[in-house]
């Protein structure tokens, strides 16, 4: 036991450095504790999680061929335009926006260009920007656990499966999205009010006096309205929604009993019948993204150069490298202990089994990435006994690392805010991520568990 402990204090000792150090350190370091484990303690390696890594290679290509296209400006535009329409009620549509373009692209890294909007609307309109602010970067993470293209989606299903869980992308999208959606308007309206308004913030009314910061936080706009959109562009992402339209198509055929994935072979032959089996969902997400994203550069003079150098595909192989690194650690780590750990958590597991959610948040908190949560928790879930409709109904859980403010989508939304309201508080924990943040986990987590009792 006691080396047991010893092992799980490198597993989270690699993760916390990883995470201090961020972007490819953080998958980079997990193969220190990984070498730790196997050549210093002659543990036997897992399986590095290949099959989810194929889908974001796929997913990531396409939405940054979709970025280098220009397409990405013309579905920001069109959130602008509704932001700038409804100025009064932007606490609740900036987060529907941001929540939505995770969405459609499957990465939270999207909403980068719209963030300075948001803060330039309200502020322009006298309200507080710590209120939209904090809850659209909080949404625009919550929408990969909500997107049929997310790593963590694809993972969910690809090792569910592999568990006896029949699900695809569109089954755990049907849950995800009404759950996430009650926790952002939870968030949303815990927002609303948030803070003093401006007039009587006494620390803005100072700044305001000053007339260089004056002139920083009024003196500008942010906007890309006055940007041109080809129709290159626009064709670009009807190429992209028509990628997606079919990926959603196959789950509805199989939902409904008609399955029209191919069929093939699996060497096998029971009571002289040759078996077969479909083609799995992950491949034909692979096949259509790589399709699209090729139909865009021969279609829409897309340049791949132009792809690689962009914010979204850059993440994304970030994410690659995390994943490759977090979920092979911890799969070498939990499959070593297994029987151990299933002994130990029996009792927990057979009467709360919904608490696997609190791991869930807890890892996310140590390795921000929702799909390496997955890729590393689930099947120690699993073997624990739980069912696979418990673990859908937790699955927004795995979203914990607005916690520390140290994302990347939070430390710009707080650079993005001319006025100073959007902040890390002195003590770190005091930031303005927290309150949206927990709201809408522990509100989607309960809602999403509501949703698989009566639907499962």
């Amino acid at each position: 036991m006691t080396l047991m402990i010893i092992q799980l204090l490198i597993v989270l000792l690699a993760l916390y450095v990883g995470s201090r150090y961020g972007s490819l350190a953080l998958g980079a370091i997990s193969g220190i504790g990984l070498a730790i484990l196997v050549l210093g303690f002659g543990l036997q390696p897992g399986k590095p999680p290949t099959d989810v890594i194929y889908i974001i290679i796929a997913a990531v290509t396409c939405a940054g061929i979709l970025q280098a296209s220009g397409g990405m400006d013309w579905l920001i535009q069109i959130a602008e335009r509704l932001l700038r329409k409804h100025p009064n009620h932007i606490t609740i549509l900036a987060p529907l926006c941001t929540f939505f373009l995770t969405v459609l692209v499957g990465t939270g890294h999207v909403v980068y260009t719209l963030m300075p909007i948001i803060c330039d609307i309200s502020l322009k309109k006298g309200i507080r920007p710590e209120r939209p602010c904090g809850v659209a970067s909080v949404a625009s993470q919550v929408g990969i656990t909500c997107s049929p293209i997310a790593a963590a989606v694809a993972s969910f299903v690809i090792i569910s499966n592999a568990n006896g869980f029949n699900i695809n992308n569109l089954q755990v999208i049907a849950i995800t999205i009404p759950a996430c959606l009650c926790g952002l308007m939870a968030a949303a309206a815990v927002s609303y009010k948030r803070g003093l308004d401006l007039d009587k913030d006494p620390a803005f009314q100072a700044r305001l006096k000053d007339p260089q910061m004056k002139e920083y936080m009024y003196g500008n706009t942010a906007s890309v309205l006055d940007k041109e959109v080809s129709k290159e562009a626009k064709r670009a992402v009807f190429i992209f929604l028509g990628a997606l339209a079919v990926i959603v198509f196959f789950s509805i055929m199989q939902i409904a009993g008609h399955d029209i994935r191919p069929q093939f072979p699996t060497g096998k032959v029971v009571d002289g019948v040759a078996q077969v089996k479909p083609l799995a969902m992950n491949i034909i997400i692979q096949i259509v993204m790589i399709t699209a994203a090729a139909f865009m550069v021969i279609c829409c003079k897309a340049s791949p150069k132009k792809a690689v150098a962009g914010a979204v595909w850059q993440s994304g192989m970030v994410a690659v490298v995390a994943i490759y690194g977090i979920a092979w650690l911890a799969d070498t780590y939990f499959a070593n202990y297994m029987d151990v750990m299933q002994s130990g958590l029996k009792d927990i597991v057979q009467h709360y089994p919904w608490a696997i959610a609190f791991a869930f948040f807890a890892v996310s908190v140590l390795i921000n990435s929702q799909g390496a949560v997955v890729v590393a928790m689930l099947p120690l879930a699993y073997s624990l006994g739980i069912e696979g409709p418990v673990l859908l109904g937790v699955l927004p859980s795995v979203y914990g690392y607005f916690f520390i403010p140290n994302y990347p989508s939070d430390i710009a939304t707080v650079n993005f805010d001319r006025s100073g309201t959007t902040v890390i508080g002195k003590y770190l924990l005091n930031h303005s991520f927290m309150r949206p943040g927990m709201v809408s986990v522990i509100v989607s987590t309960i809602v999403g568990t509501i949703l698989v009792k009566i639907f499962y």
